[in-house]
């Protein structure tokens, strides 16, 4: 929820800490608060690094078979001066490296309508507006009631549509 005043963004931060079920996360953003860059939903560099590894989990692996299975398929001699065991293995780790860079290169190719959204808030951040972030417990729905009666200047939900 973006706000213009401090004070409006109390009431409603009380109104909801008070709320029953209690939501998993409220968190005030703006000046003299917390940082917009130390939550990570609203960091799309945080979420960048966090897919980057991810996807590092399974290209690494990946490129290291690739690599093995490829300097024996094609009996190239790219490494002959390390010998024959060791020149597999060496294709391996450019496989490897490979699938090392294709984890950065797919982790920046990923772009979502989220991002657009978060660039909003961001934008109304920089203009000196205060940030409410809210997140409900899975399975829990949000107080959209005491939602409105704050009088937000928006409301953008994230995560689904």
């Amino acid at each position: 929820m973006v706000f213009r005043q401090r004070d409006q963004l109390e009431a409603l931060r009380q109104t909801l800490a008070a709320q029953q079920p209690a939501l998993s996360r409220l968190v005030c953003i703006g000046k003299d608060a917390t940082p917009i860059h130390a939550v990570t939903d609203l960091n799309p560099a945080a979420k960048r690094q966090l897919r980057q590894r991810r996807m590092a989990i399974w290209l690494v692996p990946f490129g290291f078979l690739a690599g093995l299975t490829f300097t024996y398929i094609t009996d190239l001699d790219t490494f002959a001066v390390a010998g024959a065991w060791s020149q597999h293995l060496l294709g391996g780790v450019a496989g490897m490296i490979s699938g090392w860079m294709g984890s950065f290169a797919a982790a920046a190719s990923v772009s979502s309508s989220e991002d657009d959204r978060i660039r909003g808030l961001r934008n109304r951040f920089e203009e000196g507006n205060w940030l409410l972030f809210a997140e409900t417990a899975p399975g829990a729905e949000m107080p959209w009631a005491a939602l409105q009666q704050a009088k937000a200047l928006a409301v953008v939900r994230l995560g689904d549509s």
